[in-house]
């Protein structure tokens, strides 16, 4: 049986760029592959037949290569090449762990290690802190479970007095190669599974892992101006690396808890104050409270209105990194009486014949005059 065109096979054209070819890949890959097909022999020969294609097309001299010779250019590689009848499945491990290992999880900085024990993973720790422990900055102390280098073994994952032996197979190099057609192909050793070493007597603390379970406590310095959604990082606190590999991140995401008087926009703070009529009315002084703990003083002038805004200067949040602070919004809402005694509405009533309304109530006089006009307009 004639072997399928490589191109057709991944569904491009002859012309497609690598990123094109590579997307293509991926896709069929994970509609294929054998943990969403099990027991479907029709997908697992398709799946083998993507994955040599991609094998090929992925590198520009072995492209160009088939390119121009066709099928023609693998002949003769034996059992694990491109053009032999039983493909080397295992062989394109690697190519998965380059598209998927961090999408499934795999370190950043790849997943393996050659030559040595793997990356320890990330770690995340949500905190919640106050709006003035946000302005004025905070000293924290936290409790993160995590794994560290195992203490008897030292991490090397060797029961005390041994030692790891180099990989007879790859030579401590975690990776072997095999020659298919005109060209090489490097893949992650099958003895040692890419770590380069051997562990003939594993540490019994720690089972040959190189690291065991710890509740760590950690010392944060939290500086003034975060907001919320913030993240600080901790270099190589997270968990410690496997058999001896480096360790991991911890991440500190930061949170805001709401504030009973404060609201945040930035480096700049919203103050809502309900204002007496009669204060708003005759005008005076009031305190606010500002987030240093301290109180300000605010002159309210005569006649002032709901809406109106008193803007605080340097009252408001620490920005990050500088000393220059955001500013104070006093928002002011006129409260309107109730629950008025006999006499109050007798005064309100002497008031309200005793005043002009255009000059003591110019807007409410201004709407309701455009409303009048309004239906005269429509019984013309």
């Amino acid at each position: 049986m004639a072997k399928a065109d490589f191109y057709q096979v991944l569904g491009v054209s002859r012309t497609a760029a690598p990123e094109e070819i590579k997307r293509a890949y991926r896709k069929k890959a994970m509609d294929l592959h054998p943990d969403r097909n099990p027991n479907d022999p029709e997908a697992e020969r398709r799946f083998k037949e993507v994955n040599e294609a991609y094998a090929v097309l992925k590198d520009e001299q072995s492209r160009a290569a088939y390119d121009r010779f066709g099928h023609a250019a693998f002949e003769g590689a034996g059992a694990g090449g491109p053009g032999a009848g039983n493909f080397d499945f295992g062989g394109f491990a690697d190519i998965f762990d380059e598209m998927f290992g961090e999408f499934m999880g795999g370190s950043k900085r790849g997943p393996r290690q050659q030559s040595g024990g793997r990356q320890g993973a990330d770690l995340r720790y949500n905190m919640e802190i106050t709006l003035e422990e946000a302005y004025g900055g905070k000293e924290a102390q936290i409790r993160v479970p995590t794994t560290v280098t195992c203490e008897a073994c030292n991490g090397t994952g060797a029961e005390p007095g041994s030692q790891p032996i180099t990989c007879p197979t790859c030579g401590g190099r975690g990776r072997v190669r095999a020659q298919q057609g005109f060209f090489t192909i490097e893949r992650t050793c099958p003895t040692c599974g890419g770590q380069g070493r051997i562990i003939e007597n594993p540490c019994k603390a720690c089972s040959g892992t190189g690291r065991t379970e710890k509740t760590k406590t950690l010392q944060v310095n939290i500086p003034p101006g975060v907001e919320d959604g913030t993240r600080i990082r901790l270099a190589e606190e997270g968990e410690a690396g496997l058999r001896g590999g480096p360790p991991g991140d911890l991440y500190i995401f930061l949170s805001l808890k709401p504030h009973r008087f404060f609201k945040r926009d930035g480096a700049n703070l919203y103050c809502r104050v309900p204002l007496p009529l009669t204060t708003a009315a005759l005008g005076g002084t009031i305190e606010v409270p500002t987030i240093d703990g301290s109180r300000a003083s605010v002159n309210v002038p005569e006649g002032t209105q709901s809406g109106q805004q008193f803007r605080l200067r340097g009252k408001g949040m620490s920005i990050i990194r500088t000393s220059a602070k955001g500013d104070l919004y006093i928002h002011i809402e006129v409260e309107t009486p109730r629950n008025l005694t006999r006499r109050q509405k007798e005064l309100l009533r002497e008031f309200e014949e005793e005043s002009d309304p255009a000059s003591a109530h110019p807007e409410s006089h201004g709407f309701f005059s455009r409303v009048k006009e309004f239906f005269e307009d429509l019984t013309e």
